[in-house]
């Protein structure tokens, strides 16, 4: 699985920014998929998850702000992460297949998302 994530860029506090992840290759629809991300200064840490079956798992302090979803049709998952904070900003990464939270099978290359006070 190749993992190419886009969408992320410079929002206010309060604002939104939905970030997209297109992958390729035939396991996607039988893979949990999800974001990891890695604020300045600060180790990766799991952001959110949704398994083959739909499940969810997300980070604490991002429940009720950011959504997962996955489109298995199109290969694509996607972050819609409302009511940014500027601890939000990180370099977020796409990934799939998981076997805990921090470990994950496929890396895609990260998408800066910048959260201006």
């Amino acid at each position: 699985v190749q993992l190419q994530a886009s969408g992320g860029g410079l929002v206010q506090a309060g604002g939104s920014l939905r970030l997209s992840c297109a992958a390729s290759g035939r396991s996607f629809r039988n893979n949990s998929v999800g974001w990891v991300r890695q604020r300045p200064g600060k180790e990766r840490e799991f952001v959110a998850s949704i398994s083959w079956n739909g499940a969810t798992d997300y980070l604490d302090s991002v429940k009720g702000r950011f959504t997962i979803s996955r489109d298995n049709a199109k290969k694509t998952s996607y972050l819609q992460m409302n009511q940014l904070k500027p601890e939000d900003t990180a370099v977020y990464y796409c990934v799939a297949q998981r076997a805990s939270r921090t470990a994950w099978g496929y890396w895609g290359q990260g998408t800066q998302v910048t959260v201006s006070s």
